[in-house]
């Protein structure tokens, strides 16, 4: 099951990118919603890979993602699916992580904010994972994820960042490393979240008053470490091998 969609990101990009990467596995066949409602069909799936922003599923949602875990479902999370995001009041204020994504504790973090999107550095925590192997540090220019951790987990990639992220309401005077890419357990089930990955097309913030930015925004898609990276964590979803 593929959940694909939200606020302010380019998820037709996104979409294209992760079901040609699934497509390379012929055992594997997938349904694809821009939510968690998905009419009954989590209960029936092996795998769950969400990308998506803003979307926040509901307490009974909330209980069918606990119950795949918990079954041992492998969980292939990306870029913003930890992020539950107030936007501002007015012009010029400042966004805030808001409390209602209820799957924190799934996902073992939850995003705060992210700095002014640069390109930063990729370090590598643990040099000897599968997922990884053969990668070094490397840069990308990506949305720098600073996130509050809610579980325990084994973190592969890493960034450290010391500064604010001006843009946001909660997220200020940061100085810590904040995981890129982390596995952790829950119940019988895996969770791989990885937090790069962000794309943007020309008319993605329209709803901020935005009608063209015109310009376009790949993101880590350009970065050959990220596509190898992700399609080796595809991989694992769909044969459980890797992690």
């Amino acid at each position: 099951m593929f959940v694909c969609g939200g606020r302010w990101h380019d998820f037709d990009y996104a979409r294209l990118g992760v079901l040609t990467m699934l497509g390379e596995h012929e055992h594997v066949r997938t349904r694809v919603f821009e939510d968690y409602a998905t009419n009954g069909a989590l209960p029936g799936a092996d795998v769950l890979v969400t990308y998506t922003c803003d979307v926040r599923p509901d307490p009974t949602q909330q209980a069918e993602l606990a119950d795949f875990l918990a079954r041992g479902g492998r969980w292939l999370a990306l870029h913003a699916t930890n992020a539950a995001i107030d936007p501002p009041s007015e012009p010029g204020g400042r966004f805030s992580a808001s409390p209602e994504l209820g799957i924190a504790h799934l996902l073992g973090s939850k995003f705060r904010g992210h700095p002014p999107i640069v390109p930063y550095r990729v370090e590598v925590s643990d040099p000897g994972h599968p997922l990884i192997e053969g990668i070094g540090p490397f840069t990308v220019s990506d949305e720098l994820y600073v996130s509050e951790v809610a579980g325990d987990l084994d973190v592969i990639l890493h960034a450290d960042y010391v500064g604010d992220c001006p843009g946001f309401v909660d997220a200020r005077a940061v100085i810590a490393r904040q995981p890129v890419l982390y596995t952790r357990s829950f119940g019988e089930g895996t969770v791989c979240y990885f937090t790069l990955g962000h794309c943007r097309g020309r008319f993605d913030i329209q709803d901020l008053g935005v009608e063209d930015l015109e310009r376009v925004d790949r993101g880590s898609w350009s970065s050959m470490e990220f596509r190898t990276v992700l399609s080796r964590c595809v991989a694992w979803v769909a044969g459980g091998s890797g992690v």
